[in-house]
């Protein structure tokens, strides 16, 4: 099994330009090899699907893609174009610019495809100046786009004429785009191909967009599910060791079936990409396309992946031909995608490219057309803007940096730096680890309105009920951390007791500063009426018979009961029943003594003298303490 050798940058070149100008025969002259690979293709002379080939030079690898060229390929010839870093535009010397030469060109540039050279081909056909004249008129088509200035050469592949020097100004190009691989970058590879090979089973193809692969490695399979694993790797038909970003790799997989492997799934290191529906972007609308003015029927290419969709402009004012905006692309299946992917989209007929752009959030909530400005202006900021964003957009349920990351399209560890960053200006917050291992993140803002709703609702809740000790945690959690929210009720309310917002006593919040008091009258009833109770036992009067029996108003009754009950000093059963707190302790140490393991509703109410009224609610109330758990129709005593 080969290495990479002295090998240290990749650099992948697309091939463009119309049918028949001779894309596939220069590949073949600057590498040596036929990218056709189709019986079909050789037969008719010209390109159907994607072709590969590689130029190797000192530290330097180009990998060429060979698309079609003929109109109806095109969508072949986009899925060859993601991951592109040089665009190689053929232009035959005998026929000029045609259709196929400028749509290629556009959709280049749609990809943000960030270097060309230009080859006009056929040179041994036709006269010096002819020739000369396909380069001026190529120069000028290039002068308002993105690779206006490019080198522009003459060759014949038929005669080797400028073939050299073509091959220099690439590797010079190359030069200038290669980007050292990020050994922490997940891999990421779209499928273009997937076929059975005799002996070896299983084998897809595509060009690694991020991280690396290794014999052994599994990979999830998106957006289906399911993993693979990689039995070997091949890149340009050398087995390897390890294929790194910007590769043209084939793997032989063990695990999925032929059928689950289409034009457009992704393999990836698991748990770091996730599928999306909704997307929103920057997007360029062609100088010959409507105006983008309600949602239109469209098919996005993304890498390798078509599907059908529908895009919306982000605006009220409709997206004029040539202008950039911001729209929403909603799709019929998901996708795997990360902020920054370039991506086209096309009319589904009569097919025609319509723009294309950068993606900007790969995972997007819906908003109300208010609060869009705030958004896509943090949209389309830098990295840290982005996840202040999508951390506030969480609320209180919190965001994990691995969700974060997965969205980014960048490493946990560097994402997880930039969090960091925003938390020390105090913008966001940390919570602990997720069940993931990652921490999860809220913003500062959030922690703000919650202390403040909870002010109020405490206020309210005393406002209702003066003599209650605390509102109940159970019930304060509910209603202040709904959802997931309520995942990390710990933290948040030992941050609002930090700030002296609410003060948490075992199960009980509070106002700082708040003690319950009782007049002197109502001090008095307290007293006489935790004295009746414990004097009653197991079955007390009710609410009413005590109020007649201590010459005490209703109203002021109920209020004090609710105070003992807070205090711990009464218990109110199940149907409203009140017993005092010491007769159900004595209650618990009487049924430790009875040496019972499991007993009957019947045994208990004959061993304590009680009515069902009262045997039933005493009963689930002791279920409710921990002391008894029922199995059946009976109660075993937990002795713990």
């Amino acid at each position: 099994m080969s290495n990479p050798g002295d090998i240290r940058r990749h650099v992948l070149v697309g091939t463009a330009g119309h049918v028949d100008h001779g894309k596939t025969r220069l590949v073949e002259a600057l590498t040596g090899i036929d990218c056709d690979r189709f019986a079909e293709e050789k037969r008719r002379g010209i390109t159907i699907d994607i072709g590969f080939a590689h130029l190797e030079a000192g530290e330097m690898q180009l990998g060429f893609v060979d698309i079609p060229g003929h109109e109806r390929f095109l969508h072949n010839a986009l899925a060859g174009l993601g991951g592109i870093r040089l665009l190689l535009l053929v232009v035959a010397a005998d026929e000029g610019i045609e259709p196929q030469t400028r749509e290629h060109l556009a959709i280049a540039g749609l990809l943000g495809i960030p270097r060309a050279v230009v080859a006009i081909t056929k040179c041994d056909l036709v006269e010096p100046d002819l020739a000369e004249l396909a380069a001026l008129e190529t120069a000028e088509l290039l002068a308002p786009t993105p690779f206006a200035g490019s080198p522009v050469l003459r060759v014949s592949s038929l005669t080797g004429e400028g073939i050299e020097a073509l091959r220099a100004a690439l590797l010079a190009a190359a030069e200038a785009v290669a980007a050292p691989p990020d050994p922490e970058a997940p891999a990421r590879l779209p499928l273009d191909r997937a076929f059975h090979l005799h002996g070896r089973g299983v084998v897809v193809t595509g060009t690694l967009v991020s991280g690396s692969v290794r014999p052994g490695d599994q990979l999830a399979l998106l957006p289906a599910g399911g993993s693979a694993r990689v039995r070997t790797v091949q890149v340009h038909g050398a087995e390897r060791d390890r294929a790194e970003a910007g590769e043209r790799v084939a793997l032989q997989l063990a695990g999925p079936q032929l059928a689950e492997l289409p034009r457009g799934a992704v393999l990836a290191t698991p748990g770091a990409f996730v599928a999306s529906r909704r997307l929103v972007a920057r997007y360029r609308l062609l100088p010959e396309a409507a105006p983008l003015t309600a949602s239109l029927p469209v098919r996005f290419h993304l890498f390798s992946h078509e599907g059908l969709g529908r895009v919306r402009p982000l605006s009220p004012v409709p997206l004029r031909p040539g202008e950039v905006g911001w729209v929403e692309v909603r799709l019929a299946k998901p996708v795997v995608a990360v902020r920054g992917d370039r991506f086209v989209l096309r009319r589904p007929t009569p097919a025609a490219t319509l723009g294309g752009g950068e993606i900007a959030d790969p995972l997007a909530r819906p908003r109300s057309q208010a609060a869009w400005p705030a958004a896509l202006a943090a949209l389309g900021a830098g990295e840290e803007e982005v996840l202040a964003l999508w951390v506030a957009d969480a609320r209180l349920a919190a965001a994990g940096t691995g969700e974060l990351a997965r969205r980014l399209g960048r490493p946990p560890l560097a994402t997880a730096a930039r969090l960091a960053a925003l938390a020390e200006t105090g913008q966001l917050r940390e919570l602990p680890a997720g069940a993931d291992g990652h921490a999860r993140w809220v913003a500062a803002a959030a922690i703000e309105q919650l202390g403040e709703r909870a002010q109020r609702e405490l206020k309210a809740f005393f406002g209702r009920d003066r003599f209650a000790r605390g509102w109940p945690r159970a019930e304060a959690v509910r209603r202040l951390l709904p959802g997931r929210a309520a995942e990390h009720a710990g933290t948040y309310l030992s941050w609002l007791a930090a700030r002296r917002i609410l003060v948490v006593s075992g199960e009980l919040l509070t106002l700082p500063g708040r003690e319950v008091s009782l007049s002197g009258e109502e001090s008095d009833l307290a007293r006489r009426l935790r004295e009746r109770l414990e004097s009653a036992g197991l079955q007390a009067p009710s609410p009413g018979e005590l109020a007649a029996e201590l010459g005490a108003k209703p109203q002021i009754l109920e209020g004090v009961l609710r105070y003992l009950v807070s205090a711990g000093q009464v218990s109110r059963l199940p149907g409203g029943l009140l017993v005092a707190r010491a007769a159900v302790d004595r209650l618990v140490a009487d049924l430790a003594a009875t040496g019972w393991e499991r007993f009957s509703v019947g045994q208990f109410k004959d061993r304590f003298g009680l009515s069902r009224k009262w045997a039933i609610p005493l009963l689930e109330h002791l279920d409710s303490r921990g002391v008894t758990r029922r199995i059946g129709d009976e109660r075993q005593l937990r002795r713990s």
